[in-house]
């Protein structure tokens, strides 16, 4: 016999990815096993600095937030004209790794650099000639995948975002924005 649901807000359900300046019904606060949590989503270039960031309840998932976060990526040209919508390769580690991401980047033009998880590669030996061939991974363009991690890093260094005190995930979301603006205008003036 199942337990019935306590509150619809516990589910993550209501969340709004497609207008992130909208307050999500359960403002992307959700249970996880270390309690109440929202997790943080983010695409970011080369150099660690975040293009686009979304939220979700702590016990959403990784891969479901994956077209969303490729449907808000724009990146202006500097010569002016429409922004770039699709990047070169996407690194991603192995959360990411599904037969729809897979084929959506395919259909892009975009090339997947995931590793396979290892019950999903012995379920496609399993198979056989059925399983298909493995998926193309370069290792050694892999290493390039900590930079997301070191800009977590870097981005949890301010307290109010690894604690999230705001109740309201509009106003949490503005504290990273507002860390990405001074991350990027710390790069750009290095440059100059």
């Amino acid at each position: 016999m199942s337990t019935p649901r306590t509150s619809p807000a516990t589910q993550g359900a209501g969340s709004n990815y497609t207008k992130p300046g909208i307050e999500p019904l359960d403002h992307a606060i959700g249970r996880s096993r270390g309690g109440w949590t929202t997790k943080i989503h983010r695409v970011v270039d080369g150099n660690g600095r975040a293009l686009v960031t979304l939220l979700t309840p702590g016990q959403a998932g990784d891969s479901p937030m994956f077209e969303p976060l490729m449907a808000h990526l724009q990146v202006p040209r500097q010569g002016g004209g429409r922004a770039r919508t699709r990047p070169d390769r996407v690194r991603a580690d192995k959360a990411y790794s599904s037969r729809a991401i897979r084929t959506h980047l395919r259909r892009r033009g975009i090339q997947a650099v995931i590793p396979e998880p290892a019950d999903q590669a012995r379920h496609r030996k399993r198979r056989g000639a059925r399983g298909g061939r493995p998926p193309a991974f370069h290792a050694h363009d892999y290493r390039g995948r900590n930079v997301i991690e070191r800009s977590f890093n870097q981005l949890k260094q301010w307290r109010g975002i690894a604690t999230r005190y705001d109740k309201l995930a509009t106003l949490y979301r503005a504290a990273i924005l507002i860390h990405d603006v001074i991350t990027w205008t710390k790069t750009l003036s290095d440059t100059a």
